[in-house]
């Protein structure tokens, strides 16, 4: 089922995940549910906060772009991506490993902004799957990014938080916009 995407300016944007003990029927829906919410908004990662629901769960399939790579090791060795594509991950910890370098993130929750960001630009990962099966890998690229912007949610921090003051300061304009319009279809909602 597609769910909606929540926007800037929605308080559960803010809140940290909740660490899942189960994997219950409803986690297992809430994935499904991501999966195709994101497909439908043609993102590559989504967020329970995102929809939401304040739950350390988020999804991920960078399949669709071929103009940033991705690396991937299993096991110390290197594996194809996109077999290892979508990926659901639960209660995720990332472990940096490489050198920060800065990349353009735009976000689901942030329509048609977009800034470069500084991360790691590889990562070793550990979680749970959809199944409650754990994963622990190491990437690079495009899905280390998508991982570590889509943990920033689960923990509540946005992008935005990440921005240099100048490009956070370019998008206010933007950035107020958005939050007013999402508060006061909050306020609307709540009558």
């Amino acid at each position: 089922m597609i769910l909606e995407i929540v926007k800037y300016g929605h308080p559960a944007l803010r809140e940290r995940g909740a660490v899942v003990s189960r994997i219950t029927p409803e986690i297992k829906q809430l994935v499904a549910d991501l999966f195709d919410t994101m497909r439908s908004a043609h993102g590559v990662g989504l967020a329970a906060q995102q929809v939401g629901r304040a739950l350390q769960v988020c999804v991920i399939d960078v399949r669709e772009v071929t103009d940033r790579p991705s690396t991937l090791e299993l096991n110390g060795q290197p594996a194809d991506v996109a077999a290892f594509m979508p990926l659901a991950l639960i209660n995720p910890q990332i472990t940096p490993i490489g050198e920060p370098v800065a990349g353009p993130e735009g976000c689901l929750s942030f329509p048609e902004l977009y800034a470069d960001i500084t991360r790691p630009e590889s990562i070793e990962v550990t979680a749970l799957n959809e199944r409650g099966e754990p994963l622990n890998f190491r990437c690079g690229g495009l899905l280390a990014r998508a991982i570590q912007h889509e943990e920033d949610h689960l923990r509540g921090i946005l992008f935005i938080d990440r921005m240099t003051r100048a490009r956070k300061e370019e998008l206010r304009p933007e950035l107020e916009a958005l939050q007013a319009a999402t508060k006061a279809a909050l306020r609307k909602a709540a009558r």
